[in-house]
């Protein structure tokens, strides 16, 4: 659907299924701390801050002070269910100047939730359902939404404060006191359970995590960028398991505040996921594609409404797979071809094949819409994608590109993937697909170069076009290589799009996508230069969170392209040769790997 924007009635109809639905903030827990004059104690009072994680355990210790009284608190999450458990250590505690508060926001409703709006307290209602001296359980409705905060502590109680405010006082019996905080859809009783075991869980929890999957060491490189090198992989590893690891695809500031309206993004998804298949991890991603099942229906039925056979996975949509209107995600097409990479991915890690039985329905649906959807010219006898079509790179008008580099690519590689689940299954080649591989237009090349789409024969000369995602370098590197693409030719267009892009206005995985590019050409030290460009969007701050700017100041596609790279040119791609291709041979990196799979 696109986005209406007039008149107001339709625009605002259009809005509101833009908005709904969303990811909901179940709760914010915070502690108040109380000054020695009575009042609540504001940011400027807090003084020597001192916080940390332990990757290695998944726990947090903060350490500050308020007028001079030390308060140190850990906390842990527990893995299976949405729980947290918490330790204070402060004297404020014996003082009764330190509380704990649960406090529920409302929804803003804007592209950007951060979860600190408190406004429209009159449209939700919470209330304690009950509580005694060591617990305490609030209920809270938000029109559809109906759940329940469970509190188990050592000692003390729970109070209501003020409007969807409620705080935990602790019994001032000593310095130390222990909760948990547990949110459920149902009002179910749960077993006591304090910090201690939210400890035990994450300790175990992230020590199976680390000790799985694969890992690299670069200790001995002499290249000055190593060290950052493995502080960004180590750092994405922990950010992309906790923000991108649970059972749908994750939007793209994952579960630290909403943007897009909380929508997740299946265009990204490629982004987000397919790092954990070739770090050993399969699991993590083979969870999250429960969401293509779920949605098939949906998917099928707007395939239909456009009359095209299979289904169209929705760009932008909810968990359930309900359509958003957008002017651009209505014309992507570049997310259609994941499902079957991401698929593909899970069957090359054992060769299994209960994993081609699981899915084949979902593949061979994507690809018949693949083939449907490329249109036949008579007259120069070959398939086209578009005109109407909005590529990767999202500055080109619909109603007139067509045949983009990047996406002709990989429908062609992606309906071959489907024929030769085809043959594993016994099954015969689909004929359709089949006429579509071999007539489909040819990757469009101006002055050996290749062109960002067909219909820009400017695509290196006007300004507008080297701007947003260099998506024609992911015809070869995302995609894998094939008899449609000349790598001298991909060669010159790497050169091309180094010189002349517009790089301050970029995404954060559009480097480790030209990094793929020049890995797969052998260009390993370009490769490097690409992920380390000196670009405000390739900018990994201390916390390991990929920065764009001040709205977007988390970008969780970065960190999955940079685990996606390193993991290619460690372990290389089919056909690469040597150990870690797309790495220096000059010695300046000393490299132990181990547990990485191949990419396509």
């Amino acid at each position: 659907s696109v986005q209406i924007k007039e008149p107001e009635r339709n625009k605002k109809a259009v809005e509101y299924f833009r908005v709904n639905q969303h990811r909901l903030q179940l709760g914010n827990v915070g502690i108040e701390l109380i000054k020695k004059n009575g009042q609540k104690a504001q940011v400027s009072d807090i003084q020597n801050i001192n916080q940390k994680i332990d990757l290695w355990t998944g726990i947090i210790t903060s350490e500050f002070t308020l007028e001079g009284t030390p308060v140190k608190v850990w906390t842990a999450s527990f893995q299976n269910s949405d729980k947290i458990g918490v330790k204070i250590e402060s004297d404020l505690v014996k003082q009764k100047r330190l509380k704990v508060f649960v406090k529920y926001p409302y929804p803003s409703g804007q592209f950007l939730d951060e979860a600190a709006f408190y406004g429209n307290a009159d449209k939700h209602s919470t209330r304690i359902v009950s509580s005694n001296s060591t617990q305490g359980l609030i209920e809270h409705q938000l029109q559809t939404a109906d759940y329940f905060t469970q509190l188990y502590f050592t000692d003390g109680k729970l109070n209501e404060a003020g409007k969807h405010y409620f705080v935990y006082e602790p019994s001032s019996k000593n310095k130390t006191v222990e909760l948990s905080v547990e949110f459920s859809e149902k009002n179910q009783k749960t077993s006591k359970s304090l910090f201690v075991d939210a400890e035990k869980e994450s300790i175990s929890g992230w020590k199976n995590f680390w000790e799985s999957g694969a890992a690299v060491d670069f200790e001995g490189s002499t290249d000055k960028r190593a060290n950052e090198l493995e502080r960004r992989i180590i750092l994405s590893e922990y950010l992309t398991k906790v923000q991108c690891g649970g059972s749908n695809p994750p939007q793209e500031t994952g579960l630290t505040f909403n943007s897009w309206y909380g929508k997740p993004h299946t265009e990204m998804h490629w982004w987000h996921g397919v790092h954990f298949a070739l770090w050993g991890r399969p699991e993590i991603l083979e969870k999250q594609l429960d969401y293509y099942f779920r949605s098939f229906e949906k998917a099928k039925k707007l395939a239909e409404r456009q009359g095209y056979k299979g289904v169209r996975w929705i760009k932008m949509s909810d968990n359930d797979g309900n359509e958003s209107p957008s002017s651009v995600a209505a014309f992507l097409i570049w997310e259609q071809p994941h499902l079957i990479y991401m698929t593909e991915l899970l069957y090359r890690h054992n060769k299994d094949k209960k994993v081609l039985e699981k899915y084949k329905d979902l593949v061979f649906a994507t690809a018949e819409f693949m083939a449907d959807f490329a249109t036949y010219d008579k007259e120069k006898n070959r398939y086209n994608l578009g005109k109407g079509v909005i590529p990767a790179q999202e500055v080109f008008p619909a109603k007139d590109t067509y045949n983009p580099t990047y996406e002709v690519a990989y429908w062609d590689w992606a309906l071959k993937v489907a024929q030769q689940w085809k043959e594993r299954l016994g099954e015969s080649r689909d004929k359709k697909w089949d006429d579509v591989i071999s007539k489909l237009a040819p990757l469009p090349v101006q002055d050996g170069v290749y062109l960002s789409t067909e219909s820009a024969k400017d695509s290196f000369t006007f300004p507008k076009w080297m701007t947003d995602h260099p998506a024609v370098l992911g015809a070869l590197g995302m995609v894998p290589e094939s008899p449609k693409l000349d790598k001298k030719i991909m060669k010159n267009t790497l050169d091309i799009v180094w010189e002349r892009w517009n790089w301050g206005h970029t995404w954060g995985w559009d480097f480790p996508m030209t990094a793929m590019t020049a890995a797969r050409l052998g260009l390993p030290n370009k490769a490097l230069d690409a992920l380390f460009m000196n670009i405000q969007t390739n900018t990994y701050l201390k916390n390991g969170h990929n920065f764009q700017d001040g709205r977007l100041r988390i970008y969780l596609p970065g960190n999955g392209g940079v685990l996606t790279t390193v993991a290619m040119m460690l372990e290389g791609w089919d056909n690469s040769t040597g150990e870690f291709p797309g790495f220096p041979k000059d010695g300046s990196w000393k490299i132990k790997a181990e547990g990485f799979e191949k990419m396509p």
